[in-house]
């Protein structure tokens, strides 16, 4: 059984695939950018500020789940520019402290012209 994740406080997808799916005890959410789900738009072109709006993309897609940041146990990071790594690392840090394994690359384009992308999987049942 699947269930999908459809939360008015993460951007809704911008392509045929949903924010998120539970599976087998799994959260595997899609990549999330920095837009605001307020106004569905990328309202700032500073990495941290950027870093910031997507970790609250990725909150409000844990909590639409009943999980918190403990929960993540993976997450994949997309950069525009290498050179941002230590930026996004600082605010990253705020949010996933319990520091689950990651890989962090950057790539050509990200969608919307954002920064960073940040896509997790999570654990429901710990």
């Amino acid at each position: 059984m699947f269930q999908y994740t459809d939360t008015k406080n993460a951007p809704g997808a911008i392509g045929p695939y949903s924010q998120a799916i539970l599976s087998n005890g799994f959260l595997y959410a899609s990549g999330q950018i920095p837009i605001n789900p307020a106004t569905g738009n990328i309202e700032t072109e500073d990495i941290a500020q950027q870093t910031e709006q997507v970790c609250k993309n990725v909150a409000a897609i844990l909590e639409a789940n009943g999980l918190t940041f403990d929960n993540v146990i993976k997450t994949t990071c997309f950069l525009a520019e290498i050179a941002d790594f230590a930026a996004f690392n600082e605010v990253y840090a705020n949010y996933f402290s319990s520091k689950p394994a990651r890989s962090c690359v950057a790539v050509k384009d990200i969608p919307k012209g954002a920064l960073c992308e940040i896509e997790i999987i999570a654990v429901a049942n710990p």
